[in-house]
């Protein structure tokens, strides 16, 4: 069965916001067996536009990776993200060749 993965672009426009979010959201991760694959770090735009943060989480399977999103944990830690960054998420099931 192929992996799921989240795809997460941000922009972080009110840092408290985001902090309590982040702060927040391990449950729901952990809970789904989500796996912080990328996290930050370095970032250059080869084509097209980027976003200041970008984070790459695999799940087991793609039905974790939407169940995670849809779950009521997660939902309670988005909450406090929500006006807090302008966000590009999706739920992308993996490759397996």
């Amino acid at each position: 069965m192929p992996k799921g993965y989240w795809i997460v672009r941000i922009d972080i426009t009110d840092q408290a916001g985001y902090d309590a979010y982040r702060n927040d959201n391990a449950e729901a991760f952990a809970k789904y067996d989500g796996r912080f694959l990328v996290r930050g770090g370095k970032l250059e735009a080869l084509e097209g536009e980027a976003r200041a943060r970008n984070v790459v989480i695999e799940f087991p399977s793609y039905e974790q990776a939407v169940a995670c999103w849809k779950s009521p944990e997660y939902q309670r830690a988005k909450a406090k993200r929500d006006g807090a960054v302008e966000i590009d998420l999706m739920a992308i099931e993996g490759y397996e060749g």
